[in-house]
């Protein structure tokens, strides 16, 4: 099974460079994007589809903010769209696939966290999705096997960002959000997928740049982008890769193969 994660900073603009050629090459079973940035009307016979595989959506209320989507080769037995949540259903964030059968239920979701990079606004609307998020996982996780992905806006550890000493007081390296992942990845009993199958890579595990400066030639960046597990279904990954040979958007997606099927 290969699962796919792409932040696209806009389907629109990822579409008019190239990504759903790439992404209709990749063999993919789920192909999970963030931050569409677009409404139904944008999306619905356009860029509802990678290939063959249909997409279901979760769009923010708000235009041109926010959404994500998630694509599939197999149909699934049921499909979640959002979190029950008022705050941030309105900010598109949740879409869960369902692929259940007898004796074995497993979801897969696409989910964009709230960046609190604009200002302590954003950033409490961050915290309370944290505080949101974390028993629903716990509760998931009681339920059936998971593979949450998507573009976390957490760089957890120091290897997971260029410049960690001048970023200890910067949204998405803030000690309360890397105890939160940690949390997760302890108590929780979650796994990051990633860093199981690369546990000391530094400058090649990023998946995000911004646009200022020369982040990107320099390769200045942050790992943001994450596929987070059970733990069943954690140890069936077998690689992991990071595609940088071309910049659909401000992220690189991220692919892991599991030995598993759908």
């Amino acid at each position: 099974m290969r699962i796919v994660t792409a932040n696209l900073n806009g389907i629109r603009s990822a579409a008019s460079k190239g990504f759903f050629d790439w992404a209709s090459q990749q063999e993919a079973d789920v192909i999970g994007v963030q931050e569409v940035k677009a409404q139904s009307e944008q999306v619905t016979g356009i860029h509802c589809h990678v290939g063959k595989m249909p997409g279901q959506f979760h769009y923010a209320q708000k235009r041109g903010y926010s959404g994500v989507g998630i694509y599939m080769h197999q149909e699934p037995s049921e499909v979640i769209v959002g979190l029950g949540d008022e705050e941030f259903d309105y900010e598109g964030r949740w879409v869960e696939a369902r692929f259940d059968k007898p004796g074995r239920k497993l979801s897969i979701i696409s989910c964009y966290f709230p960046s609190g990079s604009s200002g302590e606004e954003r950033q409490q609307a961050k915290f309370r999705f944290l505080a949101l998020l974390y028993p629903r996982l716990l509760a998931l996780r009681e339920d059936r096997e998971f593979i949450l992905m998507g573009d976390v806006n957490i760089a957890h550890q120091n290897a997971d960002l260029k410049n960690w000493r001048s970023n200890q007081k910067n949204s998405g390296f803030l000690p309360e959000e890397r105890a939160w992942m940690t949390k997760v990845l302890s108590e929780g009993g979650l796994v990051d997928v990633y860093r199981r199958l690369h546990p000391d890579t530094t400058d090649t595990c990023y998946t995000w740049w911004s646009n200022r400066g020369q982040a990107y030639a320099n390769n200045v960046g942050w790992r943001l982008d994450y596929q987070i597990a059970t733990p069943g279904i954690a140890q069936t990954a077998r690689a992991a890769a990071i595609y940088k040979d071309v910049k659909f958007s401000d992220h690189a997606p991220l692919t892991i193969d599991y030995d598993f099927t759908l």
